[in-house]
């Protein structure tokens, strides 16, 4: 019988109850301006961050706090609908070549920034450049090379070629012209990403040579449906206003955003109950008292929590049987089921469940049995395999750091792997290291770790989004595996006779699956449901799996 994910899991977006009544806007002339204290009002949302902004920067941003904030004031070419499929934004509209290798994006003639001046195809030319130059070491430029296939992404970012040689050109002020390599079924989808938000190149400049830029409300410019007025780096509250001179600002009702930073969820619950709050997430023991409410639903949130093992800075996770008898020794329903209680769910696949849909229509990983023989819970062949890997390096016991965010959620799993492997796994010491989750990403990206515990979310609707990241030097291949096989069947489904072969692509990319999976290159734990507590007077925020999870642009909020 195949494994069921939890009801509650969406598979697109899903539009609940959230925010704002009528009063007062603010949000237009010189960028920091609006709304001029940056004070909540009554009518804005209040919503709870379980982590700070790590950055601003669209090109640098990795986080999905971030590209949330980012897309609160930023428009791309292209914007997500209810149900998560890309439809117009900046772009008045666009075509396709008959190959498939040229994309023509017109820009529409009202879209401004909020110093008033136009937006212009330059502005994207110059942020796709800093997406792939060296210089600027974008964390994710491989977007546009391994996933977009812009033509001379790949060169440029490994600096063979200069940044102005990017297959972008402004053929005029309002006409984009994108040259691919490869037709990429899924590049709408891309449009969306915060990575491919445009910059308004004078702006930038002026922020003492780009040194400054996306680090206050001074040094950030909106084109989108709020304007950034209270906000400093690693700020535990910030605020956004409507943006009167947004191109659809009579679609939005909100006056405002007013985040709040709070990592202990029980604070959190607190404030929501004392209405300071009008969305909070709640998580383990919480669920159980608040899960009759009808102000709390749990949503799909699309990530994927898993461990990385470094098996470069630590020979013995190098060794096979090491890294299958850690995976066979997590109870993943314990975890969910005993310690989250929010939906989540336990997930035995590199590519989760619920957002990727084959030519079939049918979900890439609905089937959680299918690595059943390589990734489950067995007690018993965790220790055997275990005493077998022990056996080869010749040791009789081993101790390992795992970095782990500073978050409540991400505390208590890993409380809860320790126990389970140092139970099964005898001679296994795991010692747990608690930094903030911009200090445990910036480990894991330099290397310096020896098991992680991270997620990854979906930048697109593509299996890809998962499996891109295991290609040999992709900087989110945090444990440095290689392999030469993996590393041709990803090019082969990218630019290789694959890439315009829906069907057999589709089939490809499972044997990709299929080599991460049987060498225990990550040990998948489960896929997060966000378990919320809103407001019953708010109501439109868009919640997807995929890219942005929060969408407020639509949502209204009604007087108590």
């Amino acid at each position: 019988m195949k494994r069921k994910v939890c009801a509650v899991m969406l598979a697109a977006a899903m539009t609940v109850s959230l925010a704002a009544c009528g009063g007062s806007t603010g949000g237009s002339g010189d960028a920091g301006s609006a709304g001029g204290s940056g004070s909540a009002a009554s009518s804005d949302m209040n919503i709870m961050l379980e982590t700070p902004v790590e950055s601003l920067d669209p090109q640098q941003a990795t986080d999905g706090t971030s590209f949330e904030v980012i897309a609160d004031y930023t428009d791309g070419l292209m914007q997500m609908d209810a149900d998560g499929a890309p439809v117009e934004a900046l772009a008045e509209s666009y075509e396709l070549s008959d190959d498939g290798l040229t994309w023509t994006f017109t820009i529409r003639d009202d879209a401004n920034w909020s110093n008033g001046e136009p937006v212009t195809a330059n502005d994207f030319v110059f942020a796709w450049q800093r997406a792939v130059d060296p210089n600027v070491a974008s964390e994710y430029s491989y977007m546009m090379s391994d996933i977009g296939q812009i033509v001379n992404a790949a060169d440029i970012i490994a600096g063979d070629k200069d940044k102005s040689e990017l297959g972008v050109t402004a053929v005029d002020d309002k006409t984009l012209e994108v040259q691919l390599n490869a037709p990429v079924s899924y590049f709408l989808s891309l449009m969306y990403f915060p990575t491919f938000y445009p910059i308004n190149q004078a702006f930038f400049e002026s922020c003492d040579g780009g040194d400054t830029f996306a680090t206050s409300p001074e040094t950030v410019l909106s084109n989108g449906a709020f304007v950034m007025d209270a906000y400093e780096p690693a700020a535990t509250a910030f605020h956004l206003t409507k943006n009167d001179d947004y191109y659809d600002a009579d679609r939005v009702s909100l006056t405002g955003l007013n985040y709040q930073v709070i990592q202990d969820s029980q604070q959190a619950l607190q404030s929501y109950q004392a209405g300071d709050l009008d969305m909070t997430l709640v998580n383990g023991e919480q669920v159980d008292q608040v899960k009759d409410d009808p102000e709390f639903l749990a949503v799909g949130a699309g990530y994927l929590w898993y461990v990385s093992p470094n098996m470069t800075k630590v020979p013995e996770l190098a060794n096979e049987n090491i890294r299958s008898a850690m995976t066979f020794a997590l109870d993943r329903v314990a975890i969910t089921e005993d310690v989250l209680k929010d939906g989540s769910a336990p997930t035995y696949t590199a590519v989760p469940p619920q957002f990727a849909t084959g030519p079939d229509g049918t979900d890439f990983s609905e089937d959680q049995d299918r690595y059943k023989d390589v990734c489950d819970y067995d007690a018993d062949k965790a220790a055997e395999l275990w005493q077998t890997g022990l056996d080869e390096l010749g040791i009789t016991s081993l101790e390992l750091d795992m970095v782990v965010d500073a978050d409540d959620a991400p505390q208590k799993v890993a409380q809860v792997l320790k126990e389970q492997w140092e139970t099964t796994l005898s001679g296994l010491t795991v010692n747990l290291t608690v930094e903030p989750k911009k200090q445990r990403v910036e480990d894991m990206q330099n290397g310096d770790f020896e098991l992680g515990l991270t997620r990854w979310g979906p930048d697109y609707a593509d299996p890809m989004t998962y499996l891109g990241m295991w290609i040999t030097g992709n900087s989110n291949n945090y444990g440095e595996w290689s392999n030469a096989d993996y590393d041709a069947i990803i090019e082969e489904c990218t630019t290789g006779d694959l890439a315009t072969d829906e069907q057999a692509r589709w089939d490809k990319l499972f044997e990709a699956e299929d080599i991460v999976m049987n060498e225990s290159v990550i040990f998948p734990l489960y896929t997060q449901c966000n378990a919320e507590m809103i407001s019953s007077n708010v109501d439109g925020v868009e919640f997807h799996p995929v890219a942005l999870n929060r969408v407020y642009k639509d949502a209204t909020k009604t007087a108590e």
